[in-house]
């Protein structure tokens, strides 16, 4: 039957276009001889005659090309394509290009960028030296470095702490402690820098709104003050907020007292010391639309769900609890609270439906407090990177995920941090299940499933690891 009778149309429905089709010789572990190469969005394919390989870009450690080659580099192997002729230059600037891409979801960077440079990078992350060059990119709240390999970063620009200018080269510090460094960006130098000191400053006064909203009552110098120590939703400590300004402490209590988190933190400052309590909050945005941030994430009733998976025994990982997605309110508050014995912190949002969350400090909690802020900022606020073990965080529908935690820093310190979560069932229950695992005294099937959780990263190239390695295949350093 013709259905276009019955809607009124004889235009037949618009075909995809197939995907260009680049012919090579392939040297690999799986295809070799003459392939067909398809790129797609996630992946790219090398068909044989008889053989087939499709190579997700989470699992490609760097795209290289040298005497008309490519070689596609995993850590599964290495792939390498020649006798393309003219055709590999354009085959390696379309790879580079669809596995760029790929990237920037993982960093859930949208939009286009304001100004587009080619230079070199050095970065400087936990005693960890990086560097190379690459396409240099501002966006409108971070500067990212796209080099062709699994050391491309994304720099928040709400984190800087200091910023200074050479001759030739700028260099961003982060509150972290994190250094990074732009150079021989060409007739790009000076665009390059003005371009990243205009969006910090956009992104200060945007904290600065949302301050005086909170508390219309505060003076210029107190907002101006927390804007520099709660940048976009970072955490600060009670004491610091309450020096600054004590009419918003009293403003953000006075929210946090009408959420599910009021019981919490009353316990909080019973149990630990109120210097050693911090508080972050956040507007949520709000899209065209009309809904907030929360509504366009999947799942998102809670952002500190990120920080799920373990119940202190309970492994189910879902429960009545954190079933409903009620709408956002209007800002997103978090408190930060230490253990007294200064190796463990809890993670409590102010939100209905969400679980308290526990993770280790190292003994070091303003370090651990900072990393917090960082990883919630790198990944939008998307739970799941962190309450996933690294078996989950290999599999395909969370390849954005994977390669979001191998190239930032802070992500795999806080994986590798995590506990488990304790959930509302009554406040006693709550109150009794954080000390237990405040004290350590997690039953022994938590302790085995945090330990499994754990990221495996290589601490020097930040190169994946697998059970057996002895050596790392990024950099060859032991394990």
């Amino acid at each position: 039957m013709d259905l276009s009778s019955l809607t009124g149309s004889n235009k037949p429905e618009k075909e995809q276009e197939p995907a260009f089709e680049y012919t090579a010789q392939a040297a690999s572990p799986i295809v070799n001889g003459e392939v067909k190469l398809t790129i797609g969005e996630n992946a790219f394919i090398a068909a044989a005659l008889f053989d087939t390989v499709e190579i997700a870009f989470a699992k490609v450690d760097a795209v290289e090309f040298a005497d008309y080659a490519v070689t596609v580099k995993t850590n599964e192997g290495e792939y390498t394509f020649s006798r393309m002729g003219e055709w590999a230059q354009r085959f390696y600037d379309a790879l580079c290009s669809a596995y760029n891409q790929a990237v920037l979801r993982a960093f859930f960077v949208s939009g286009n960028p304001i100004i587009m440079a080619q230079g070199e990078y050095r970065f400087s992350e936990n005693g960890v030296n990086v560097n190379g060059k690459a396409p240099i990119n501002v966006y409108e709240n971070c500067v990212v470095a796209l080099p062709p390999n699994d050391r491309a970063r994304r720099i928040p620009l709400c984190f800087a702490v200091d910023m200074v200018k050479g001759d030739f080269e700028l260099t961003l510090t982060l509150n972290t402690g994190e250094t990074y460094t732009f150079a021989k960006l060409g007739y790009a130098t000076a665009p390059f820098a003005e371009a990243v000191e205009k969006q910090i400053r956009a992104l200060r006064e945007k904290s600065l709104a949302a301050i005086k909203e909170l508390d219309p009552t505060i003076t210029a110098a107190q907002s101006s003050q927390l804007a520099k120590i709660m940048p976009e939703g970072a955490a600060a400590s009670l004491g610091q907020i309450e020096a600054i300004a004590p009419s918003f402490m009293a403003a953000v209590e006075t929210k946090i007292a009408d959420t599910r988190a009021a019981d919490s933190y009353k316990a909080f400052k019973e149990l630990c010391d109120p210097e050693q309590i911090w508080i972050g909050f956040k507007k949520n945005e709000t899209r065209p639309d009309g809904e907030g941030l929360a509504d366009s994430l999947p799942g998102i009733g809670g952002m500190a769900d990120m920080f799920g998976g373990l119940t202190g025994g309970d492994n189910a990982p879902a429960d009545k609890e954190e079933a409903a997605e009620p709408k956002p309110e209007t800002y997103l508050f978090w408190v930060i609270a230490l253990s007294p014995n200064g190796q463990y912190a809890a993670v409590e949002f102010a939100e209905a439906n969400t679980a308290t969350f526990v993770y280790k400090t190292g003994g070091d909690f303003p370090k651990a407090a900072e990393q917090l802020n960082r990883s919630l900022e790198a990944i939008s606020f998307k739970r799941e990177v962190i309450r996933l073990s690294d078996d989950e965080l290999l599999k395909p529908d969370n390849a954005d995920y994977y390669m979001a935690a191998k190239r930032t820093a802070a992500l795999q310190f806080i994986r590798s941090k995590f506990i488990g979560r304790v959930l509302h069932s009554s406040p006693e229950a709550w109150r009794k299940k954080l000390t237990e695992m405040w004290s350590g005294e997690q039953p022994e099937t938590v302790k085995t499933a945090v330990e499994s959780s754990k990221p495996k990263f290589c601490g020097q190239c930040g190169a994946a690891l697998t059970s057996g390695m002895r050596f790392c295949s990024g950099c060859g350093i032991k394990v």
